[in-house]
């Protein structure tokens, strides 16, 4: 699976539990992380409009440790008419760590809204493979 943006995070202290691994809710601040690098490359700052995550969905595979390599990956995988479904991996020392799906709103005036086509097409640009719904 082709996945446009791939981000190496770095594990700090702050991100360990009390079994000395990554908590298991770092694990969808990784995936925001990667999700900023994305809608940054598609074109979205702060100002272009409001996202709310509306659900989110991890399959935790391995722990992952401290000082281990981190990258994330993260694709579109399907664009309906208010939200987006992202697709994510996470890997560690070069090895499948988790799967994570979340599904983003996009916002006008605290209410869900149509994506707007600049943010469409953009998706439709950075994505090689086919996504649902464009």
């Amino acid at each position: 699976m082709y996945f446009p943006v791939r981000v190496p995070l770095e594990v700090r202290f702050s991100d360990l539990d009390t079994l000395k691994h990554v908590n298991n809710a770092v694990y969808l601040t990784y995936d925001e992380v990667a999700r900023g690098h994305y809608l940054r490359r598609a074109g979205a700052t702060i100002d272009s409009g409001h996202f709310v995550m509306a659900r989110a969905e991890v399959d935790y595979i391995q722990p992952i440790l401290f000082e281990q390599q981190v990258e994330i990956a993260l694709r579109v995988e399907r664009v309906g008419n208010s939200s987006f479904r992202t697709h994510s991996e996470i890997w560690a020392n070069g090895a499948l760590a988790a799967r994570i799906k979340v599904v983003v709103v996009w916002l006008e005036d605290g209410k869900p809204a149509r994506i707007p086509d600049w943010l469409r097409e953009a998706i439709r640009t950075l994505e090689t493979e086919p996504v649902e719904g464009l």
